[in-house]
């Protein structure tokens, strides 16, 4: 077995910068289930930000929202809008981390620093990676209490629906960069490239694009990495670089066990999901082979089937969840795929397409 250049343990937490981490708080507790379990605000000692913490199985969201004029935070959210700002890594020595990252050339985001209180010691270092996106490098073994010092406890229990953990994330680059950050990935945490998609795999008659998915040594967590390709209309990766400000992250694809109870109960919540059309169940048995699921139920959420060598997968794609056209979720559930549903990329872009020509961006 090749050793692990970048020892990474799972995804420790995934924070986003917003305008009002309340609202945002409350948003995903009412729809996406999760427990409110934390916050640090003014109340808490925090003078310039207010966070909460939210939680599912092995999911921490942090919403982080500047409370202050002039904050550093402003430009940032003014530019992208409410946005992913960091995804952090469990780690389990958190200086090797940072010192090898930067001697690898990373560039420098925080310095291992210690929080500290009664219940113990968080430790965390951030480098920067695309855009004005962060990847933290964190250690809690030493720490007893809740999420980190100046967190104070919140009991807002979610009704779960079954989300487990972040299965992927994925970042949209802008032309002609994708390689470079394919290479930073490579060189600077370790990591292996484990698929790559070119325009004739992610294409339709009007928008295309290119994705390389890397893997960190022990294949936890994987980033596909997009870039725009040539078409006769403008990509969902332009429209994302156009209306985000950059290169940034474009959507979350969380885990589930259940897929077809999990996409019923956030569609009874009111979340919305890509359009796809009946026709793409005519023939899925014949694509996909022997499922599990009742095709009816598949066809009824409209939840997209795929198979590799290893298995299938299910999954579906949420509309942007903010005002701009950016962030959105996936939900994806695995039945021994360990693949990102190649065979789904004519249909979910078709799908796409017919949101921007809504929206007038295509």
């Amino acid at each position: 077995m090749q050793q692990d250049s970048f020892p990474i343990l799972g995804v420790d937490h995934v924070h986003f910068w917003v305008n009002n981490a309340r609202q945002s708080a409350f948003f995903y507790h009412s729809l996406f289930g999760f427990d409110i379990s934390g916050y640090r605000g003014l109340e808490t000692g925090s003078r310039d930000e207010v966070s909460f913490l939210l939680t599912q199985r092995d999911l921490n969201f942090v919403f982080t929202a500047p409370i202050r004029p002039g904050s550093v935070m402003a430009p940032l959210i003014a530019d992208h809008g409410d946005f992913v700002r960091d995804i952090a890594f469990k780690v389990e020595d958190v200086e090797w981390s940072y010192n090898a990252a930067v001697e690898r050339g990373a560039k420098p985001a925080l310095p291992p620093t210690v929080y500290e209180d009664e219940h113990g010691k968080v430790i965390k270092a951030s480098i920067h990676t695309y855009g004005d996106v962060l990847h933290s490098f964190v250690d809690r073994t030493g720490y007893h209490g809740l999420w980190e010092p100046s967190f104070e406890p919140r009991s807002v229990k979610g009704d779960s629906l079954g989300l487990i953990e972040v299965d992927h994330c994925v970042g949209n680059v802008e032309l002609g960069r994708m390689n470079e950050w394919v290479a930073w990935y490579q060189k600077v945490l370790g990591f292996d490239l484990f698929i790559s998609f070119d325009d004739k795999d992610i294409s339709t008659e009007y928008t295309a694009l290119m994705s390389k998915v890397m893997a960190s040594g022990n294949q936890k967590i994987k980033f596909p990495i997009n870039e725009p390709a040539q078409g006769r209309k403008k990509s969902q990766i332009d429209e994302f670089l156009e209306f985000f400000g950059g290169a940034g992250a474009q959507h979350v694809a969380l885990r589930t066990d259940d897929i077809i109870h999990t996409v019923s109960r956030l569609r009874q919540r009111g979340i919305d999901f890509l359009y796809v059309p009946q026709t793409y169940y005519d023939d899925l048995g014949e694509r996909v082979g022997q499922i599990d699921e009742d095709i009816k139920d598949l066809a009824k959420l409209g939840i997209l089937v795929d198979r590799d060598e290893d298995g299938y997968l299910l999954q579906i794609f949420t509309k942007p969840i903010t005002d701009r056209p950016t962030l959105f979720y996936e939900i994806i559930e695995r039945k021994g795929a360990k693949s990102f549903g190649k065979g789904n990329f004519k249909a979910l872009f078709e799908s796409i397409e017919r949101e921007q020509e809504v929206r007038g961006t295509l």
